[in-house]
């Protein structure tokens, strides 16, 4: 991995934070805005309608542009909501906070799949494993970084002080990959789609057939000659994200519970301990060389791990061990994220857009999904039995793609 692909990974970095920042700082302000809890649930939702429709258009908008400047123009656009919105507060009408919200919702969808998509051509298929984990530890700092300092930005400078960090942030990533210009597409592959010829082999870890490159917006395209293993692993992301969806809403809950007087600090307390675990998960994943590191498999047994450590971490535990629960879940969560980044990136390089499109779109559903049945279940039931319930379908689900990963494996060898 050289300077430069490092040097991206702290601007990706400085834009997750303002990022994380203004998830904040919008929810605040959509309730000031719309004087309405209803207002902030309509804002949450457009915001993963527009990312939901992002994804589905990802895979065929790679046809047309380049990586890098689907990733600058996303940037931009997310920069100039931002700045309209600190131009505009405190008497920001509905209107423009909804074409904000499109606008933030969209573009981070189209950065993500055009990131995840182009890591392995900025630092080579040996390398992409590492340079996941760096994405995803930069990531989880940035989470606990923005959502820790929203309070104090918020105070010290109103909601147009947040707005502007954000704003600036998504700007610094823009700029940093006009500076580097960071190769983000395989000129190879490129030319041959141009010319109507048929794309190399996929290797042992991509799809099985070669899809035929089209400019139409079918989903049925994002799903083409990939191997039922593969579809598995984006069907259980996105159960897994409608899992994630009940403790991040349930979090709160908790918080205020378990400590009335600093609910702020419980949620920042757990949220850097799972920080800390991601790291942890970076550490030891690339020191892994082999390819059974990155299947399906691997997959499964993580995502039944952090599914348990979630739910353990809403079971009424002691600081100590539930700081443990954080960092469990945490390690986890950081596992499978880059074990299915990776398996993802292994299919050849004029796929790969439409096969992060689809996992967006499945990541958008089911949060999306989970938000909505997540918050009336908890007007009804104690966040543990929630939790509980959200994250035992992630854990079915991941039984049963190991079931296929062994039967798969089993009649591989038998084969033979």
């Amino acid at each position: 991995m050289d300077r430069r692909f490092r040097i991206l990974v702290s601007a990706y970095a400085v834009s997750g934070y303002g990022n994380y920042l203004n998830l904040i700082a919008l929810s605040l302000f959509a309730y000031e805005v719309t004087g309405t809890a209803l207002g902030v649930g309509a804002a949450m939702a457009l915001r993963l309608f527009s990312g939901f429709l992002a994804g589905l258009t990802a895979g065929a908008l790679s046809g047309q542009v380049t990586r890098r400047t689907v990733m600058i123009w996303t940037d931009v656009a997310q920069g100039a909501a931002m700045t309209a919105l600190v131009f505009t507060a405190p008497t920001t009408p509905l209107w423009l906070l909804a074409v904000a919200v499109v606008v933030l919702g969209a573009g981070n969808t189209l950065f993500t799949v055009a990131l995840r998509s182009a890591v392995p051509v900025m630092v080579g298929q040996g390398a992409r494993a590492r340079a996941n984990g760096l994405l995803v530890t930069a990531r989880s700092l940035a989470t606990v970084l923005g959502f820790a300092s929203a309070a104090p930005v918020i105070g010290f400078g109103g909601y147009a002080a947040a707005f502007a960090v954000n704003a600036v942030s998504f700007l610094w990533s823009a700029a940093a990959l006009l500076v580097l210009r960071p190769r983000t597409d395989d000129e190879a592959e490129d030319v041959a789609e141009r010319k109507g010829e048929p794309a190399a082999p996929a290797s042992r870890g991509g799809v099985e057939a070669p899809v035929r490159a089209g400019r139409g917006l079918r989903l049925w395209r994002g799903a083409a000659g990939v191997p039922s293993l593969v579809l598995g692993m984006i069907l259980l992301r996105g159960v897994d994200a409608l899992a994630s969806s009940s403790h991040n809403v349930a979090l709160p809950v908790v918080a205020r519970s378990a400590a009335p007087d600093e609910p702020a600090l419980f949620m920042t307390q757990f949220w850097a301990a799972w920080a800390v675990g991601t790291a942890l998960a970076h550490l030891v994943l690339r020191r892994r060389q082999s390819e059974a590191a990155w299947d399906e498999r691997a997959f499964a047994l993580g995502t039944c791990a952090m599914s348990l450590s979630f739910v353990a971490a809403f079971l009424g535990l002691p600081t100590v061990a539930l700081v443990g629960a954080a960092v469990s879940a945490g390690f986890a969560d950081g596992w499978t994220e880059i074990v299915y980044t990776s398996r993802l990136q292994a299919v050849p390089d004029r796929q790969r857009g439409r096969l992060f499109g689809l996992s967006a779109t499945a990541e958008q559903s089911g949060f999306a999904l989970g938000t909505v049945a997540a918050a009336p279940a908890l007007q009804a039931l104690p966040a543990p039995a929630v939790v509980g319930a959200f994250h035992g379908a992630a854990v079915c689900g991941a039984l049963i793609l190991l079931l296929f990963t062994v039967g798969r494996r089993g009649a591989a060898r038998r084969s033979r």
